[in-house]
Protein backbone atom coordinates (compact mmCIF):
# COMPACT_ATOMS: atom_id res chain seq x y z
CA UNK A 1 0.00 0.00 0.00
CA UNK A 2 2.78 2.42 0.96
CA UNK A 3 3.61 4.94 -1.71
CA UNK A 4 1.00 3.57 -4.13
CA UNK A 5 -2.11 5.11 -5.58
CA UNK A 6 -3.17 8.75 -5.67
CA UNK A 7 -1.81 11.24 -3.13
CA UNK A 8 -4.57 12.69 -0.98
CA UNK A 9 -2.34 14.95 1.13
CA UNK A 10 0.98 16.51 0.12
CA UNK A 11 2.94 18.57 2.65
CA UNK A 12 6.10 20.36 1.55
CA UNK A 13 8.50 22.31 3.78
CA UNK A 14 5.93 22.91 6.53
CA UNK A 15 7.29 25.20 9.23
CA UNK A 16 5.18 26.21 12.23
CA UNK A 17 6.47 28.58 14.89
CA UNK A 18 5.31 30.14 18.16
CA UNK A 19 6.43 33.75 18.56
CA UNK A 20 6.86 34.22 22.31
CA UNK A 21 8.32 37.08 24.35
CA UNK A 22 11.18 34.79 25.37
CA UNK A 23 11.96 33.81 21.77
CA UNK A 24 10.71 31.77 18.84
CA UNK A 25 9.77 28.11 19.26
CA UNK A 26 9.98 26.14 16.00
CA UNK A 27 7.41 23.39 16.54
CA UNK A 28 7.64 22.08 12.96
CA UNK A 29 10.90 22.53 11.10
CA UNK A 30 10.40 21.71 7.43
CA UNK A 31 8.00 18.76 7.30
CA UNK A 32 7.63 16.82 4.03
CA UNK A 33 4.88 14.21 4.02
CA UNK A 34 2.64 12.51 1.45
CA UNK A 35 -0.44 10.47 2.35
CA UNK A 36 -2.05 8.22 -0.27
CA UNK A 37 -5.69 7.25 -0.70
CA UNK A 38 -6.81 4.47 1.62
CA UNK A 39 -3.57 4.12 3.60
CA UNK A 40 -2.90 4.47 7.32
CA UNK A 41 0.25 6.29 8.38
CA UNK A 42 1.60 6.33 11.92
CA UNK A 43 3.46 9.33 13.33
CA UNK A 44 5.67 8.24 16.23
CA UNK A 45 7.91 10.18 18.57
CA UNK A 46 8.40 11.51 22.09
CA UNK A 47 6.10 14.09 23.64
CA UNK A 48 6.76 17.51 22.17
CA UNK A 49 8.26 16.31 18.88
CA UNK A 50 5.55 17.92 16.73
CA UNK A 51 3.11 15.08 16.03
CA UNK A 52 -0.05 16.85 17.22
CA UNK A 53 1.14 20.17 15.81
CA UNK A 54 1.34 18.52 12.38
CA UNK A 55 -2.37 17.65 12.64
CA UNK A 56 -3.30 21.12 13.89
CA UNK A 57 -1.33 22.67 11.05
CA UNK A 58 -3.09 20.51 8.44
CA UNK A 59 -6.44 21.78 9.75
CA UNK A 60 -5.05 25.30 10.19
CA UNK A 61 -5.99 25.19 13.86
CA UNK A 62 -2.58 26.19 15.26
CA UNK A 63 -3.30 27.85 18.61
CA UNK A 64 -2.18 31.44 19.20
CA UNK A 65 0.56 32.71 19.20
CA UNK A 66 1.49 29.93 16.77
CA UNK A 67 1.68 30.51 13.05
CA UNK A 68 2.51 28.56 9.90
CA UNK A 69 5.40 30.58 8.47
CA UNK A 70 6.43 28.46 5.48
CA UNK A 71 5.48 25.50 3.33
CA UNK A 72 2.42 24.19 1.51
CA UNK A 73 -0.38 21.78 2.44
CA UNK A 74 -2.22 20.36 -0.56
CA UNK A 75 -5.33 18.27 0.01
CA UNK A 76 -6.60 16.51 -3.12
CA UNK A 77 -4.80 19.13 -5.19
CA UNK A 78 -6.21 22.12 -3.23
CA UNK A 79 -3.70 24.31 -1.38
CA UNK A 80 -5.25 24.63 2.09
CA UNK A 81 -2.98 27.57 2.87
CA UNK A 82 -4.78 29.63 0.23
CA UNK A 83 -8.30 28.97 1.52
CA UNK A 84 -10.20 31.53 3.59
CA UNK A 85 -11.24 30.55 7.11
CA UNK A 86 -14.84 30.13 5.90
CA UNK A 87 -13.63 27.77 3.17
CA UNK A 88 -11.54 25.85 5.73
CA UNK A 89 -14.65 25.33 7.86
CA UNK A 90 -16.14 23.51 4.89
CA UNK A 91 -13.09 21.20 4.84
CA UNK A 92 -12.90 20.47 8.57
CA UNK A 93 -15.20 17.70 9.71
CA UNK A 94 -16.62 16.99 6.28
CA UNK A 95 -13.44 16.19 4.32
CA UNK A 96 -10.78 16.08 7.05
CA UNK A 97 -11.82 14.98 10.55
CA UNK A 98 -9.85 14.76 13.76
CA UNK A 99 -10.15 12.60 16.86
CA UNK A 100 -8.59 14.50 19.75
CA UNK A 101 -6.52 13.02 22.58
CA UNK A 102 -8.93 13.30 25.51
CA UNK A 103 -12.65 12.77 24.80
CA UNK A 104 -13.51 14.09 28.27
CA UNK A 105 -12.30 17.58 27.32
CA UNK A 106 -13.45 17.39 23.69
CA UNK A 107 -17.14 16.71 24.39
CA UNK A 108 -19.31 19.54 25.76
CA UNK A 109 -20.50 18.52 29.25
CA UNK A 110 -23.77 20.50 29.10
CA UNK A 111 -25.20 18.88 25.95
CA UNK A 112 -26.36 15.32 25.34
CA UNK A 113 -24.45 12.99 23.04
CA UNK A 114 -27.38 13.06 20.60
CA UNK A 115 -27.39 16.86 20.46
CA UNK A 116 -23.65 17.03 19.77
CA UNK A 117 -23.77 14.37 17.07
CA UNK A 118 -26.90 15.91 15.58
CA UNK A 119 -25.25 19.33 15.35
CA UNK A 120 -22.36 17.92 13.29
CA UNK A 121 -24.62 15.83 11.05
CA UNK A 122 -26.96 18.79 10.42
CA UNK A 123 -24.06 21.11 9.60
CA UNK A 124 -22.28 18.81 7.16
CA UNK A 125 -25.09 16.63 5.80
CA UNK A 126 -27.98 19.09 5.84
CA UNK A 127 -30.31 16.79 7.80
CA UNK A 128 -32.66 18.83 9.99
CA UNK A 129 -35.84 16.74 10.28
CA UNK A 130 -35.89 15.47 13.93
CA UNK A 131 -36.96 11.91 13.08
CA UNK A 132 -34.49 11.57 10.21
CA UNK A 133 -31.75 13.10 12.34
CA UNK A 134 -32.40 10.64 15.20
CA UNK A 135 -32.18 7.71 12.78
CA UNK A 136 -28.84 9.01 11.47
CA UNK A 137 -27.48 9.48 15.02
CA UNK A 138 -28.48 5.93 16.01
CA UNK A 139 -27.00 4.64 12.76
CA UNK A 140 -23.59 6.25 13.41
CA UNK A 141 -23.56 5.09 17.06
CA UNK A 142 -24.37 1.55 15.91
CA UNK A 143 -21.53 1.85 13.41
CA UNK A 144 -19.02 2.37 16.23
CA UNK A 145 -20.58 -0.63 18.03
CA UNK A 146 -22.10 1.35 20.85
CA UNK A 147 -24.35 -0.71 23.10
CA UNK A 148 -27.92 0.63 23.35
CA UNK A 149 -27.44 3.60 21.02
CA UNK A 150 -30.91 5.01 21.67
CA UNK A 151 -30.18 5.40 25.39
CA UNK A 152 -26.65 6.71 24.84
CA UNK A 153 -27.83 9.56 22.61
CA UNK A 154 -29.92 10.88 25.52
CA UNK A 155 -27.01 10.78 27.97
CA UNK A 156 -24.42 13.40 28.87
CA UNK A 157 -20.64 12.83 28.53
CA UNK A 158 -20.11 12.40 32.30
CA UNK A 159 -22.50 9.43 32.26
CA UNK A 160 -20.30 7.47 29.83
CA UNK A 161 -17.12 5.47 30.42
CA UNK A 162 -13.83 6.46 28.78
CA UNK A 163 -14.20 3.83 26.08
CA UNK A 164 -17.77 4.91 25.30
CA UNK A 165 -16.72 8.57 25.05
CA UNK A 166 -13.94 7.61 22.66
CA UNK A 167 -16.46 5.74 20.51
CA UNK A 168 -18.57 8.91 20.43
CA UNK A 169 -15.51 10.88 19.28
CA UNK A 170 -14.92 8.34 16.49
CA UNK A 171 -18.61 8.60 15.55
CA UNK A 172 -18.30 12.39 15.38
CA UNK A 173 -15.18 12.15 13.21
CA UNK A 174 -16.61 9.57 10.83
CA UNK A 175 -20.18 10.88 10.64
CA UNK A 176 -19.49 12.56 7.29
CA UNK A 177 -17.23 9.84 5.82
CA UNK A 178 -14.15 12.10 5.59
CA UNK A 179 -11.41 11.51 3.03
CA UNK A 180 -8.76 11.93 5.73
CA UNK A 181 -8.94 11.06 9.43
CA UNK A 182 -6.45 12.51 11.93
CA UNK A 183 -6.37 10.40 15.11
CA UNK A 184 -4.36 12.14 17.83
CA UNK A 185 -3.39 9.49 20.41
CA UNK A 186 -6.99 8.19 20.54
CA UNK A 187 -6.23 5.49 23.13
CA UNK A 188 -4.05 7.42 25.61
CA UNK A 189 -6.68 7.72 28.35
CA UNK A 190 -7.93 4.12 28.03
CA UNK A 191 -6.91 0.85 29.64
CA UNK A 192 -5.12 -1.79 27.56
CA UNK A 193 -8.12 -3.99 26.72
CA UNK A 194 -10.23 -1.02 25.59
CA UNK A 195 -7.25 0.34 23.61
CA UNK A 196 -7.20 -2.79 21.46
CA UNK A 197 -10.96 -2.55 20.80
CA UNK A 198 -10.74 1.13 19.80
CA UNK A 199 -7.75 0.57 17.50
CA UNK A 200 -9.41 -2.36 15.75
CA UNK A 201 -12.59 -0.30 15.39
CA UNK A 202 -10.69 2.67 13.94
CA UNK A 203 -8.88 0.50 11.41
CA UNK A 204 -12.08 -1.30 10.41
CA UNK A 205 -14.19 1.86 10.03
CA UNK A 206 -11.52 3.82 8.16
CA UNK A 207 -11.21 0.95 5.71
CA UNK A 208 -15.00 0.67 5.33
CA UNK A 209 -15.32 4.43 4.70
CA UNK A 210 -12.34 4.43 2.33
CA UNK A 211 -10.66 7.07 4.49
CA UNK A 212 -6.93 7.62 4.74
CA UNK A 213 -5.69 7.94 8.32
CA UNK A 214 -2.84 9.57 10.19
CA UNK A 215 -2.47 7.90 13.59
CA UNK A 216 -0.47 9.97 16.07
CA UNK A 217 1.08 8.06 18.96
CA UNK A 218 4.21 7.55 21.05
CA UNK A 219 3.53 3.80 21.21
CA UNK A 220 5.30 1.63 18.62
CA UNK A 221 3.04 -1.30 19.45
CA UNK A 222 -0.01 0.71 18.37
CA UNK A 223 1.32 1.49 14.88
CA UNK A 224 2.74 -2.01 14.36
CA UNK A 225 -0.76 -3.49 14.10
CA UNK A 226 -2.62 -0.52 12.65
CA UNK A 227 -0.52 1.34 10.06
CA UNK A 228 0.82 0.67 6.57
CA UNK A 229 3.64 3.16 6.94
CA UNK A 230 5.47 4.89 9.81
CA UNK A 231 7.01 8.35 10.13
CA UNK A 232 9.44 8.86 13.03
CA UNK A 233 9.45 12.44 14.33
CA UNK A 234 12.04 14.18 16.46
CA UNK A 235 12.23 17.86 17.47
CA UNK A 236 9.84 19.04 14.77
CA UNK A 237 11.38 17.00 11.94
CA UNK A 238 10.58 13.68 10.28
CA UNK A 239 13.85 11.79 10.61
CA UNK A 240 12.79 8.46 9.10
CA UNK A 241 9.90 7.11 7.03
CA UNK A 242 9.24 3.62 5.70
CA UNK A 243 6.79 0.76 5.34
CA UNK A 244 5.85 -0.59 8.79
CA UNK A 245 7.48 -4.01 8.30
CA UNK A 246 10.59 -2.39 6.85
CA UNK A 247 11.09 0.07 9.68
CA UNK A 248 10.76 -2.63 12.33
CA UNK A 249 13.09 -4.97 10.46
CA UNK A 250 15.69 -2.36 9.49
CA UNK A 251 15.62 0.91 11.44
CA UNK A 252 18.26 3.29 10.09
CA UNK A 253 18.21 6.50 12.11
CA UNK A 254 19.91 6.25 15.55
CA UNK A 255 16.78 7.71 17.15
CA UNK A 256 14.57 5.04 15.57
CA UNK A 257 17.00 2.33 16.69
CA UNK A 258 16.89 3.76 20.22
CA UNK A 259 13.09 3.66 20.26
CA UNK A 260 13.13 0.05 19.06
CA UNK A 261 15.59 -1.01 21.77
CA UNK A 262 13.46 0.71 24.42
CA UNK A 263 10.36 -1.17 23.28
CA UNK A 264 9.67 -4.45 25.15
CA UNK A 265 9.29 -7.51 22.92
CA UNK A 266 7.05 -10.48 23.68
CA UNK A 267 9.03 -13.48 24.91
CA UNK A 268 12.26 -11.52 25.33
CA UNK A 269 13.55 -11.32 28.90
CA UNK A 270 15.64 -8.32 29.94
CA UNK A 271 16.60 -7.05 33.37
CA UNK A 272 16.02 -3.52 32.10
CA UNK A 273 15.17 -1.83 28.83
CA UNK A 274 17.61 0.38 26.96
CA UNK A 275 17.16 4.14 27.27
CA UNK A 276 18.05 7.05 25.00
CA UNK A 277 20.40 9.23 27.01
CA UNK A 278 19.76 12.93 27.46
CA UNK A 279 16.55 14.86 26.90
CA UNK A 280 14.62 16.37 24.01
CA UNK A 281 16.27 19.68 23.04
CA UNK A 282 14.75 23.10 23.63
CA UNK A 283 12.88 23.98 20.43
CA UNK A 284 13.59 27.65 21.07
CA UNK A 285 17.18 26.97 20.05
CA UNK A 286 18.22 26.89 16.40
CA UNK A 287 19.58 23.61 15.01
CA UNK A 288 21.94 24.29 12.08
CA UNK A 289 22.75 20.58 12.03
CA UNK A 290 20.97 17.48 13.35
CA UNK A 291 18.68 18.07 16.33
CA UNK A 292 19.51 14.60 17.72
CA UNK A 293 23.29 15.21 17.82
CA UNK A 294 23.60 15.60 21.62
CA UNK A 295 21.92 12.24 22.28
CA UNK A 296 23.45 10.24 19.44
CA UNK A 297 26.25 7.70 20.03
CA UNK A 298 27.13 7.80 16.32
CA UNK A 299 27.44 11.60 16.05
CA UNK A 300 30.19 13.10 13.86
CA UNK A 301 31.52 16.67 13.56
CA UNK A 302 29.36 17.26 10.49
CA UNK A 303 26.20 16.41 12.44
CA UNK A 304 26.46 19.58 14.51
CA UNK A 305 27.18 21.89 11.58
CA UNK A 306 25.14 20.61 8.61
CA UNK A 307 21.49 19.65 8.51
CA UNK A 308 21.15 16.11 7.10
CA UNK A 309 19.21 15.85 3.88
CA UNK A 310 16.35 13.42 3.31
CA UNK A 311 17.62 10.50 1.22
CA UNK A 312 16.00 7.32 -0.06
CA UNK A 313 18.27 4.65 1.42
CA UNK A 314 16.26 1.88 -0.24
CA UNK A 315 12.98 1.94 -2.22
CA UNK A 316 10.37 3.70 -0.07
CA UNK A 317 12.70 3.97 2.94
CA UNK A 318 13.69 7.59 3.67
CA UNK A 319 16.08 8.80 6.36
CA UNK A 320 17.67 12.11 7.33
CA UNK A 321 21.03 11.17 8.81
CA UNK A 322 24.67 11.85 7.90
CA UNK A 323 25.46 8.17 8.38
CA UNK A 324 23.80 7.58 5.02
CA UNK A 325 24.50 10.72 2.97
CA UNK A 326 27.59 12.08 1.21
CA UNK A 327 28.75 13.97 4.30
CA UNK A 328 28.88 10.82 6.39
CA UNK A 329 30.45 8.80 3.58
CA UNK A 330 27.99 5.89 3.52
CA UNK A 331 25.87 5.75 0.37
CA UNK A 332 22.73 3.65 -0.05
CA UNK A 333 24.27 1.70 -2.94
CA UNK A 334 27.24 0.70 -0.76
CA UNK A 335 25.14 -0.77 2.03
Amino acid sequence: MSGQGTPILEIKGLRTQFLLDEGTVTALDGIDLTIYEGESVGMVGETGCGKSMTAFSILRLVPSPGKIVAGSIKFKGIDLMKLSMDEMRGVRGKRISMIFQDPSTSLDPVFTIGFQLGEVISLHQGIYDPEELEKEIIKILDLVKMADSKSVMKQYPHELSGGMKQRVMIALALSCSPDLLLADEPTTALDVTIQAQILNLLKELAKKAGSSMILITHNLGVVAETCDRICIMYAGRIVEEADTKEIFARPLHPYTSGLMLAFPKLGEKKDELAVIRGTVPNLMNAFPGCSFVDRCDSAMDVCRAVRPTRIEASPGHFVSCHLYDKHGGVQSDER
